[in-house]
C-alpha cells in the first residue's frame, strides 16, 4: 500500500479562510484538499479516500449539517469536525446529534485545530500494513480497523464468505495494545457440537468420558490477546446463553469445573450470514447479537474493491512461489484483465485457489487467461453473465452491465458441484467455502426448487 498519508478534507466557501485553513495544514506537514462548499465535497470523497473532514457550519446552499448527515449516509465512518461561530453553538449540538466527531468555535489557534485532527483523524495508510488495500473502499476498510484497534470494543466482521475477514481481524490485534498476546481463533463451524463447548471452555479432568488431563478452552488461551469466535451464527442455541454469560461477567468456568476464572481478552466475532435475520429466524440469540454487535464493520466483496484484485493476485503469486520454489512468476496483460472481468463469487479465497491453480498450469514465468481456468459465465459483462453488482454503489460504470449475483453464486456453486461428479469435499476445496456453507447453501437451493439430492 502507498505510504502517501491521507489528505484532509478542508470545506469552506470563504476562500480567505479556506487558503489560511489550507496553509496552516501544509505548514504541519499534512496534505489537503479544499472544497468551496458540499456539493463540491461529496465529489472528492467519491473519487478519493481522506482522513478527516472539516467543514464549515454556514454555507449556500448545503450547509456543513447538511453536509454531515451526507458523509454519515456514505461514508459511515469518516469522522467530520465542523467550524462555527459562537452564535450558533445551538447548531454544534445538532452537529453532535448528527454524528460529528466534535466542533470548533471560530476563531480558533491553529495548534486547536491540529489537535482536534491528531485526535479523530484515521491513520494514514502507511501504517497500515501487510495487507492489500489499494482500493479506496478498502483503505477506507482498514483505516475504520486501525481506529478500533486503538479501543477494547468488541469488534463485529461481517461479509460474504472468503472476503477476508479473518485478515482484518488479525490486522485489528497486530495494530492494538494486545499485539504482545495471543490471537488465538475457533471456527464455531467447522466442530462438532458436542466438543464446541469443551474446546471454547476447556474442562476438568474427568469431566467426560476421555478428559484424561485438565486442558484450558480457547478463551483461556487468548487471555491478554484477543479471540476470534469465526462464524459465530452457527453456535447451536444452547451453547450462545453459554457464552453470553462469559462476554457478560468476562469470567469462564472450564466444563467440570466448580472455579470460575476471570478473562481479559478482546472478542472479534465474524459471520457470512445477515445477523439481524438470524435472529427473526430465532437461530441466534438477540441478546448475544447487541452483545457482539458493539463495533461493527462490514468487510465488502471483492467485486466492491476492484482495484484491490491484480495486487492481491500477484502477493499471492509471490506468496506461493516462495513455498514451491517458483519465484518470477508474473501475469500477463491478457491474464489480468481477465482477473478484473471475473464476478469472484468466492472472493479472495477464490481468487488464491484461482492463482495456486495456475502456477501448476502455466509452464513457464508467464501467466496468461489460458491458465487461470476462469469460467466465462461467471465473468463481469459475460453475455450471460448475472452478478448483482450491477447495482453497487462501488462497482465501476462497466462492471453494471451484470445483474443477479445470487443466481450466479448458485449456479456456479451448482456447476461446480456437477464437475466434480458431486463430491462436497472437492466442491468445498474448489469454491473455497466451508462444508456447513456449502451444506447451508444446498439445503436453500433445495427448498428454491434447484437443486435434487
Amino acid at each position: 500500500m502507498s505510504e502517501k498519508p491521507l489528505p484532509i478534507l478542508v470545506v469552506e466557501d470563504d476562500p480567505n479562510l479556506r487558503e489560511a485553513i489550507s496553509d496552516t495544514l501544509e505548514l504541519a506537514g499534512r496534505p489537503v484538499l479544499c472544497a468551496a462548499g458540499g456539493e463540491e465535497a461529496l465529489r472528492i470523497l467519491a473519487r478519493e479516500p481522506v482522513c478527516i473532514v472539516v467543514s464549515d457550519v454556514r454555507m449556500m446552499p448545503m450547509d456543513g449539517i447538511a453536509l454531515l448527515k451526507e458523509v454519515r449516509m456514505r461514508h459511515p465512518r469518516l469522522p467530520v469536525l465542523l467550524m462555527t461561530a459562537y452564535a450558533d453553538v445551538d447548531r454544534a449540538v445538532e452537529a453532535m446529534r448528527s454524528g460529528a466527531c466534535d466542533f470548533l468555535l471560530k476563531p480558533f489557534e491553529p495548534s486547536a485545530l491540529l489537535a482536534q485532527i491528531d485526535k479523530y483523524a484515521l491513520p494514514d495508510p502507511g501504517t497500515v500494513v501487510d495487507v492489500v488495500a489499494h482500493d479506496p473502499v478498502s483503505a477506507n476498510l482498514f483505516g475504520i480497523a486501525a481506529r478500533v484497534a486503538q479501543t477494547d470494543a468488541t469488534v463485529l466482521l461481517t461479509g460474504e464468505s472468503g472476503v477476508g475477514k479473518e485478515v482484518v481481524a488479525r490486522f485489528i490485534h497486530r495494530n492494538s495494545a494486545r499485539s504482545k498476546g495471543p490471537f488465538v481463533a475457533i471456527n464455531c463451524a467447522a466442530i462438532p457440537e458436542n466438543l464446541l463447548e469443551a474446546t471454547l471452555f476447556g474442562y476438568e479432568k474427568g469431566a467426560f468420558t476421555g478428559a484424561q488431563t485438565a486442558q484450558a478452552g480457547k478463551f483461556e488461551q487468548a487471555q491478554d490477546g484477543t479471540l476470534l469466535l469465526d462464524e459465530v451464527t452457527e453456535m447451536p442455541l444452547a451453547l450462545q446463553a453459554k457464552l453470553l454469560r462469559v462476554l457478560q461477567e468476562r469470567e469462564v468456568e472450564r466444563v467440570g469445573g466448580k472455579k470460575p476464572v476471570p478473562l481479559n481478552i478482546r472478542i472479534i466475532a465474524t459471520s457470512n450470514r445477515d445477523m439481524a435475520e438470524a435472529v427473526r429466524q430465532g437461530v441466534f440469540r438477540e441478546d448475544l447479537y447487541y452483545r457482539l454487535n458493539v463495533f461493527p464493520i462490514l468487510i465488502p466483496a471483492l467485486r466492491q474493491r476492484p482495484a484491490d484484485i491484480v495486487p492481491l493476485a500477484q502477493r499471492f503469486l509471490v506468496e506461493h512461489g516462495a513455498l514451491v520454489g517458483r519465484q518470477g512468476l508474473g501475469f500477463s496483460p491478457e491474464a489480468e484483465a481477465a482477473l478484473c472481468r471475473y464476478a469472484w463469487p468466492g472472493n479472495v479465497r477464490e481468487l488464491e485457489n484461482v492463482v495456486q491453480r495456475a502456477m501448476i498450469l502455466a509452464p513457464g514465468n508467464r501467466i496468461g487467461p489460458e491458465h487461470l481456468g476462469l469460467n466465462g459465465a461467471a465473468a463481469w459483462g459475460a453475455p450471460d453473465a448475472t452478478p448483482s453488482a450491477r447495482h453497487s454503489e462501488h462497482a465501476p460504470e462497466h462492471y453494471k452491465k451484470v445483474d443477479n449475483m445470487r443466481d450466479l453464486e448458485r449456479e456456479h456453486i451448482l456447476r461446480t458441484l456437477a464437475e466434480v461428479n458431486g463430491s462436497r469435499k472437492a466442491a468445498v476445496e474448489r469454491l473455497g467455502i466451508s462444508e456447513r456453507t456449502l451444506r447451508y447453501k444446498l439445503k436453500q437451493y433445495k427448498d428454491e426448487g434447484y437443486f435434487q439430492e
